[in-house]
């Protein structure tokens, strides 16, 4: 007969999966927990002026607008392929890139990229065209949604393949880094991503070199369509780099001033030659996870909650009329805004498709 179960030990077992039958080996000169090194300062909220406010508020609201905009282009059969929209998720890359220097820092993400760009000031005109696949587009139109890039922005891509941006962005960092200009890196990629092998390989990289790379991880909650908590077992994801020495910061990714106050600390840890840092901003996106996606994996109720309790946008537009912020004024940015994508949208439908022989460029042949 079985004995019973015997009551748990009081005692603290040792964190290890040692089997039970083997005494633990102690580990000699074993190195401080990372919770005992120096570590990036506590972010806080960042003290914008009202002008720094109006342009964050002014960046997320164009990138709101064209995305709807394309979401439109794409029903209409003028954007085919993949498309990935990035409304509500507006403040991270508005936030975090207003602390990088265009020119200078080098920025790398995935499909969802529109935003990005624009964040980094890439002309409208030029992204929607590519999105459309005409030849003024970004990248000949030969790209799409997925592919763009710009040199002059150092803003190399938008990337299809799960978390292969986060390597790049490891070898972007090594540039900066051999270059010795300067320069930092930021890598962005998802919860999804998250959990890809080559990620951790960046990591391990990344920290030995003590590279100059920001690692964004932009929680939206969902990946395509299973919720971070049901795919990954440490769903803090900011703790992720740990186990390499990588410090890590979670932040309020609904929250402008909250990101830029995060990337100033990660900045300012990079650029001083300490390595890398792990942000994760906990966003949210509203669209499905491409626009070929009915997002029934969440309901209606939960989404409207978020736009209801967090929007990005409204909530900053909330802060600015505190600080004497007309509405008037606000209606008129709204205007502008409106005009600008529209401009993008007829410049991209009546900018012709690209030749057929710029298929055979761009593309590499020999023997090596």
């Amino acid at each position: 007969m079985a004995k019973p179960a015997q009551p748990r030990a009081t005692a603290k077992k040792p964190a290890s999966r040692t089997p039970a039958t083997e005494k633990p080996q102690p580990v000699a000169a074993a190195a401080p927990a990372i919770s005992n090194r120096e570590r990036p300062a506590e972010p806080q909220r960042y003290q914008a002026s009202k002008e720094e406010m109006l342009e964050f508020y002014r960046q997320m609201l164009l990138i709101r607008r064209f995305e709807e905009k394309a979401g439109q282009l794409y029903g209409l059969g003028l954007i085919g392929g993949f498309c990935h929209l990035y409304i509500g998720q507006e403040a991270v890359a508005v936030g975090l890139q207003s602390a990088l220097e265009v020119g200078k820092d080098s920025v790398i993400t995935g499909y969802r990229d529109h935003g990005h760009m624009l964040a980094y000031g890439i002309d409208p005109k030029v992204i929607m065209a590519e999105l459309t696949g005409r030849a003024a587009g970004i990248s000949r139109g030969k790209g799409g949604s997925m592919h763009m890039f710009s040199v002059e922005h150092r803003f190399y891509g938008g990337h299809g393949i799960v978390g292969a941006q986060v390597s790049l962005g490891a070898g972007l960092a090594f540039k900066h880094k051999y270059a010795g200009d300067g320069g930092v890196a930021m890598a962005y990629f998802g919860d999804g991503a998250a959990n890809q092998g080559q990620v951790y390989e960046s990591f391990n990289m990344a920290e030995l070199w003590k590279l100059p790379i920001i690692f964004v991880i932009e929680n939206n909650q969902y990946a395509m369509g299973t919720s971070v908590n049901r795919a990954s077992s440490e769903d803090q994801l900011y703790r992720r780099g740990e186990s390499f020495r990588i410090p890590g910061i979670q932040v309020d990714g609904m929250d402008v001033l909250a990101v830029r106050g995060a990337a100033e600390e990660a900045v300012k840890w990079v650029r001083a030659g300490k390595g890398p840092v792990l942000l994760e901003l906990k966003t949210y996106r509203y669209r499905g996870h491409s626009m070929s996606d009915p997002a029934k994996y969440r309901s209606r109720d939960e989404v409207q909650s978020v736009r209801d309790k967090s929007d990005p946008i409204d909530h900053l537009k909330k802060e600015l009329e505190a600080l004497g912020v007309s509405e008037d004024d606000l209606k008129k940015l709204e205007k502008d805004i409106r005009a600008i994508v529209a401009e993008s949208a007829d410049f991209a439908e009546q900018s012709p498709e690209p030749e057929l022989d710029e298929l055979y460029t761009d593309v590499l042949v020999g023997q090596y």
